[in-house]
């Protein structure tokens, strides 16, 4: 049965330290499918029929694309499993959203206003150390509501969440840490059924959906953002900020931009450096560097 093969292939992809619960869900209910209709095998007839039943392009997109890459592993030791070809129903369409540089004191008034929320749990004081942590370190929110009580070190926060499944270390400056110790200590009266570091009314860490309505919430009240279904700032631009400001802070040497380039990576959590380069936006400061040094170049002053 094909449900079987789903437990194994997942087994398979925890183990190399993916996250795969929305993909485990998605296969699961494609095995209840194959296997009602007495599938003993993966086939593109069946993958078709089950993907064309989406509720748009873009989730049929996400079921075929994922049911392909389950095909292919089920192939390697039995042949009878389809070859699904690539892109059979399409490719991703929607551009990445353009960025929003935030600055420093937009921040610290998204930061201030989410302590007036009318809430008397904890969740005001989550968010306001949460989003400031999110703006200091360029952290994933994701790998921020992951972060256990016992990831804050003496010698940083470990990251044991990546989104390509590795782990880091995050030095953190000292205001940071004396931030996060009083949070905490304001966490240890509070209820709690976890032991997750950042925690709102259910003892638990909020979701990912929640944070982001709260920000984008705060970001429209204060007149950062436009009306509903207007872009504008949104939470992961606290990271695409920070990888922008950071390089600015040595903008004036070449050989330091360089090497913060390669630190920015690792920092960051990329896996390639391809991927830091594309959260750099022009901005006043880099574009006068570079005018600078083109200035130099064609003047004969460039080292």
């Amino acid at each position: 049965m094909l449900i079987q093969q789903v437990a194994r292939y997942v087994d398979y992809r925890r183990k190399l330290g993916v996250g795969f619960e929305g993909g485990e869900q998605t296969l699961t209910l494609f095995a209840h499918y194959a296997d009602k209709h007495g599938d003993s095998h993966v086939t593109m007839d069946r993958i078709h029929k089950w993907c064309s039943q989406a509720c748009s392009p873009e989730r049929a997109r996400y079921k075929y694309n994922l049911l392909r890459r389950f095909s292919m592993f089920l192939r390697a030791e039995d042949p009878g499993h389809a070859a699904p070809p690539i892109s059979a129903f399409g490719r991703r369409q929607r551009p990445r959203p353009a960025p929003h540089l935030l600055q420093p004191e937009q921040i610290a008034a998204i930061m201030s206003a989410v302590l007036t929320l009318p809430n008397t749990s904890i969740a005001p004081y989550t968010y306001h150390c949460l989003i400031g942590l999110l703006a200091v370190t360029g952290m994933r929110v994701s790998e921020a509501l992951a972060l256990q009580r016992s990831d804050f070190t003496r010698d940083g926060l470990l990251v044991r969440r990546s989104k390509g499944g590795g782990s880091r270390l995050l030095p953190i400056h000292s205001t940071t840490r004396e931030t996060i110790e009083a949070y905490l200590h304001r966490r240890s009266r509070a209820f709690s059924v976890s032991d997750d570091l950042f925690i709102v009314s259910t003892g638990r860490a909020p979701d990912r959906s929640t944070v982001r309505k709260v920000f984008a919430g705060l970001a429209r009240q204060l007149g950062f953002r436009g009306p509903v279904g207007t872009p504008g700032p949104r939470l992961h631009d606290l990271r695409h900020s920070f990888a922008v400001r950071s390089l600015e802070a040595c903008a004036h040497d070449y050989e330091a931009v360089r090497r913060h380039m390669a630190a920015l990576r690792d920092y960051l959590g990329h896996s390639h450096i391809e991927h830091t380069y594309w959260y750099l936006e022009a901005t006043p400061v880099l574009m006068r560097s570079i005018a600078a040094a083109n200035e130099d170049r064609y003047l004969g002053r460039a080292q």
